[in-house]
Formats: structure tokens, C-alpha cells, sequence
């Protein structure tokens, strides 16, 4: 029962929260020649997004590419061998994944023989490429479930949860592993949803409860229902994201990012025309009182967006009409420079509702 074949995809404790895809440059046969073989060497990875064994080392090859980002002597990188199939026969790869290694200044490659972690890769490119690099210590955005804290975390009535029952040793566990962490760091920033995992081998007892037969098993424990529902959803990032803006009520990318639907209160887009097209004077300030009142029986996080729907009213009122138009095209240059995510939000949030003004 334990060794289940149900293993679609799933995670494992080694998490990695600090690497993403991006870190790995994509190569292909437009960038490749201008990427390889110049000024610094590369370590390049020739796969197939079909492959097993592919799968396994992607989160260790994502690690790796993470810890050189800053190293400027050294790329890493990728190659889709399914879609650049001339470029892969050029390079001689017959089989997946196959590791190479160009020197600075070459397009002759040396064969990786050596083992697929991010560890022993790291210690080859530092030898080839005459690097100091470290495997950059990770952290994680998904909540370690144990006995000890399951009924704590997943039973509060405050709290979404999505839990994920999975075993060390399954392999489609383990190359599911970046993409349930990047879910758990879209919604990092949302403090009513919880993405966490359980060590069902380890904890036969507690997966047993939840009838957890084979892995892995998702199930999301909403605040309304604490006896648990299964995912039978996709895998990818954009599925498990999907699922729980609908589910959870946010509103968010798979970076994380805010979408423009956030912070949109729809039983307030009325009262916001007939605010903003009613004639100044009396006639504006009787639908503004309307648009507080209904805003004040607002409740949650959705009190919060009633204020600042009505700082924007109050503002539309005082500087006149343009004022919304004019505030967005501030709020965006804000936005686009480097801030804090939390900045980014706020802003975002304001950017949103004044849009329905503007």
C-alpha cells in the first residue's frame, strides 16, 4: 500500500525555495551559440521533458542554477532536446539527461560523468570553471507537517490548507518538488492559505486517518470543511494557483503577483458609477454616503478594500475626475521600481480599486 503506483507528482522534504526554472538559463538553437563558448564557461543539461530521470534531477539542477546566478564566469544551463532536436544531434546526445561541460572560449564539450546531485555538480563546475561557489542553503515556504502539529495547523477554522501526503521515495514526489514550492511562494503573502506537506511513510498512522492509500494524495482542508476534500487537479504551478484563488477567494499569479482582480469589491462597481457620473454637490456626496455605509458592512480582508475604496472616493471628490486616471499612472512607476513586496502590494491594491474610479 505504501509503495503505491499512484504517484503522479508530489513533493519531498527538500524543498527549494530559493531556486526557480529561471535560474537555469534556457538555451536553444537561436541563443545557444551566443550563450556557449564565449566568455564564460557553461555547464549545460540536455533533456526531455518527457524523461523520468529528467524529472528527478530538476530540482537539484535548479539548485545549482540558483547558487551560480551571481557567479558571471560561469552559465548554467538547458536544453529541450524534444524541441531543438538538430541542436541536441549536433552535440552528439543520444540519451536523457546528458550533462556537458564547455569551456570558456569552446564549443568542444566534455562529457559530466559524475553524480546528479547539486552538491557534486557544484564541486565539478568550481573545479572546471575556477569558481568558489557554494550551494546556496534553501528555505522553505511549505509548512512540515508532523503528528505534533497537524491538528494545530490544518484543523483551524482561521485557516485553508492544502496538504499534500507524500513518501521520500517516490520519484514523481521528488520532481514535483520545485512546483508545489513555488505554489507554497505565490501565496506566501496570503496568511489565511496554508501550503503544507506530510511525510505519510513516516507518519503512517495520521495518512491511514485520512485514508491516504497511495502518493501522492492532496487534499485541501478548507475553513468550512475540516474532514478534507481530494485535489484531482493538474500539477503545474498555474493548476494548483487556479484551484486556490477559486477555493480561497484570493487573487493571484503564479509568481504571486497580484492579478487586477484583487481588492475588486463587484457589489460595489454600481454605486461607484452612479458616485462618480453623479453632478458635484449634494447629488455626489448623498451616493457617497451610500458607497460608505455599504462599505462599512464589509468584513475580513474585504474591510480593508472598503477604506480604500472610499480614500479613493474621497479623493475623486476633493481633486476632481481625473484624479484616478492621473493617481494609476503614478501608482505604475512606483511599481516598477525596485520595492518591497509588501509595497508592491499595497499599491497594487489601491491601483486595482481606482481603476473601477478611473
Amino acid at each position: 500500500m505504501w509503495r503505491s503506483s499512484i504517484c503522479f507528482a508530489a513533493l519531498t522534504l527538500l524543498l527549494v525555495a530559493s531556486a526557480s526554472a529561471d535560474d537555469v538559463v534556457v538555451l536553444t538553437e537561436e541563443n545557444f551559440h551566443q550563450e556557449v563558448g564565449k566568455d564564460r564557461g557553461a555547464l549545460v543539461e540536455f533533456y526531455a521533458p518527457w524523461c523520468g530521470h529528467c524529472k528527478k534531477l530538476a530540482p537539484e539542477f535548479e539548485k545549482l542554477g540558483a547558487s551560480f546566478k551571481k557567479a558571471k564566469s560561469v552559465l548554467i544551463g538547458k536544453v529541450d532536446c524534444d524541441e531543438h532536436k538538430s541542436l541536441c544531434s549536433k552535440y552528439g546526445i543520444s540519451g536523457y539527461p546528458t550533462i556537458q561541460w564547455f569551456p570558456k572560449g569552446s564549443l568542444e564539450p566534455k562529457k559530466y560523468e559524475g553524480a546528479r546531485t547539486a552538491e557534486t555538480l557544484a564541486e565539478y563546475v568550481n573545479n572546471e570553471g575556477g569558481t568558489n561557489v557554494k550551494i546556496a542553503a534553501v528555505t522553505s515556504n511549505v509548512v512540515v507537517l508532523t503528528p505534533a502539529n497537524f491538528n494545530e495547523i490544518v484543523l483551524d477554522e482561521k485557516k485553508d490548507v492544502l496538504v499534500e501526503f507524500y513518501a521520500p521515495w517516490c520519484g514523481h514526489c521528488k520532481s514535483l518538488a520545485p512546483i508545489y514550492e513555488k505554489v507554497a511562494t505565490a501565496f506566501n503573502l496570503e496568511e489565511d492559505v496554508v501550503i503544507a506537506n506530510l511525510d505519510a511513510d513516516a507518519h503512517k498512522d495520521l495518512a491511514e486517518k485520512y485514508g491516504i492509500t497511495g502518493f501522492p494524495t492532496l487534499k485541501f482542508f478548507s475553513k468550512n470543511n475540516k474532514g478534507g476534500e481530494d485535489y484531482n487537479g493538474g500539477r503545474d504551478v498555474d493548476d494548483f494557483v487556479t484551484f486556490i484563488n477559486e477555493k480561497c477567494g484570493t487573487n493571484r499569479d503564479a509568481k504571486g503577483k497580484l492579478t487586477s482582480k484583487a481588492g475588486i469589491i463587484e457589489d460595489l462597481g454600481s454605486l461607484v458609477k452612479e458616485f462618480m457620473s453623479a453632478k458635484k454637490g449634494e447629488e455626489k456626496k448623498v451616493v457617497f454616503k451610500l458607497l460608505e455605509e455599504e462599505a462599512g458592512k464589509l468584513k475580513g480582508s474585504n474591510a480593508r478594500y472598503g477604506k480604500i475604496y472610499m480614500k479613493a472616493a474621497k479623493s475623486c471628490m476633493d481633486k476632481g475626475s481625473d484624479y484616478a486616471k492621473n493617481e494609476i499612472l503614478r501608482l505604475d512607476r512606483i511599481i516598477a521600481k525596485s520595492i518591497s513586496p509588501n509595497k508592491a502590494e499595497e499599491f497594487t491594491l489601491k491601483k486595482n480599486i481606482l481603476s473601477t474610479f478611473a
